[in-house]
């Protein structure tokens, strides 16, 4: 049985250096040149001239081919200049085929390759933030036009579309709401009660429970929680109807999207987000004074009291003013994204974790540029 082998026979000659191929180039005989290449290759890469002779050579398939192209590609790019002589017909066939249908090794990126690249998707994303900014200004001014036509016409107000939102949005949150703003009442109770019993003042338990969660804990989470729930689910219903092309539909029959799927889901939010902070503030409060009992032996009668004497109305009326607005952030987004999705169900999923992730900041941002402006304002 014949046995195959390949051999490869390096000659230099001044800055030229050439490459004797030998024997049978094939899958199971590649593996010894390949390593002999890569141990010559500084040495080529030195050379002004490389210099493939296949005049002794044998057969070639595909992955002897393949090694030797490869190969030549790293010369090409490092500036060596690359000659074959000596190539039979068959040989020729072969390395054309290849070339037109491989694709050709990446090559190894340098620092400012990196950097360029770095700074190229720098410049595209920032290009699509602008353009999201854009077209949410768009979205913000269709919207406005088309309620300044519900002020005009108050009977093409759907006023059952938005006590359905308000339904979909508020009834069927009070349970993950409820659950919420009660861990959140009992992690900061436990928390407080163990840093307040070092110095004796166990009752200050009840002044940072009232106004931290009534202010700023309470419509937080229950933004963030409306943001994950209601503002998903208006990107994703939006999403499907223009995957089905209803929205298109809706145009076509003379129905204005805006004003039928856009301003009730906007208005019940709206309607809906103070009513839900209000429950958070009640149920954390709960939450903050069972642990209050629990760890610290505070009654519920004593805790009720001192209540009323630290928390001033004007902590809770600031945690329902800011409702209105994280709902009209969470709606607009929400109902934003949806009508952002392209022709494919992918785009779904995308732009749905883009409506959460951009509500969730935005409320944040909110919600800090408010306690900026009313600490300034003393309030």
């Amino acid at each position: 049985m014949k046995t195959e082998k390949a051999d490869l026979t390096f000659l230099q000659s001044g800055h030229s250096f050439t490459l004797k191929c030998e024997g049978d180039w094939r899958i199971s005989t590649v593996a010894p040149m390949e390593k002999s290449l890569k141990k010559a290759l500084p040495r080529m890469l030195l050379a002004t001239e490389v210099i493939w002779d296949f005049s002794d050579a044998g057969l070639f398939d595909s992955a002897g081919m393949t090694l030797i192209i490869a190969f030549e590609e790293r010369l090409d790019k490092a500036g060596v200049k690359v000659t074959r002589t000596g190539m039979h017909p068959e040989h020729q066939k072969i390395y054309r085929l290849l070339r037109e249908n491989i694709a050709p090794l990446p090559a190894e990126e340098k620092r400012t390759d990196r950097l360029l690249r770095a700074i190229e998707n720098l410049g595209k994303n920032s290009i699509a933030i602008f353009r999201d900014f854009l077209d949410f200004f768009a979205f913000l001014g269709e919207a406005t036009v088309q309620l300044f036509y519900y002020m005009r016409h108050p009977s093409s107000i759907r006023y059952k579309a938005i006590i359905k939102y308000i339904h979909t949005s508020a009834i069927d949150a009070l349970g993950i709401i409820a659950l919420t703003a009660f861990l959140i009442g009992v992690v900061i109770a436990y928390q407080s009660a163990v840093q307040l019993q070092k110095f004796g003042a166990s009752i200050f338990i009840v002044d940072m429970i009232g106004i931290s969660i009534t202010r700023e804990l309470a419509p937080l989470i229950t933004a963030i929680v409306v943001a994950g729930r209601s503002g998903s689910s208006y990107t994703a219903q939006l999403g499907v109807m223009k995957l089905t092309e209803e929205i298109d539909a809706m145009r076509t029959m003379g129905f204005e999207p805006y004003r039928f799927l856009v301003l009730p889901r906007i208005i019940a939010l709206m309607i809906a987000m103070p009513l839900l902070i209000f429950f958070a503030d009640v149920v954390g409060i709960f939450g903050g004074m069972v642990v209050a009992n629990a760890q610290l032996n505070i009654s519920f009668d004593s805790f009720i009291e001192h209540l009323q004497g630290a928390l001033a109305i004007k902590h809770f009326w600031v945690g329902l003013f800011k409702g209105p607005f994280f709902a009209w952030l969470i709606a607009a987004i929400g109902c934003f994204r949806g009508l952002q999705v392209s022709r494919d169900t992918e785009s779904i999923g995308e732009q749905t974790t883009l409506s959460v992730v951009n509500a969730i900041f935005l409320v944040i941002a909110c919600d800090a540029l408010f306690s900026v402006i009313l600490t300034e304002l003393e309030i």
